[in-house]
């Protein structure tokens, strides 16, 4: 499996509002951390995740984290 392209060292800090969201795993999005398509000529794929009310959390940007879409902190061993 070939590795995805760090699009940041740091996680994405957003708000979002309740609904279904679309992470990019690629890292090619030019819409980071969300999908745009993007990785149609690669083997990723883009994760679901649905958040329940208004929050703020961070998206991982290196696309290592064992807790996708969330940060975990392995930007930092990168």
């Amino acid at each position: 499996m070939s590795e995805p392209v760090i699009a940041q060292k740091a996680p994405y800090p957003v708000e979002l509002e309740p609904g279904s969201y679309w992470w990019c795993a690629c890292g090619k999005s030019q819409n980071q951390p969300f999908c745009d398509g993007s990785h149609k000529d690669t083997e990723f794929t883009p994760l679901k995740f649905e958040i329940t009310e208004t929050t703020k959390v961070y998206l991982c940007g290196c696309k290592h984290s064992s807790d996708k879409p969330f940060c975990d902190g392995s930007h930092n061993k990168l």
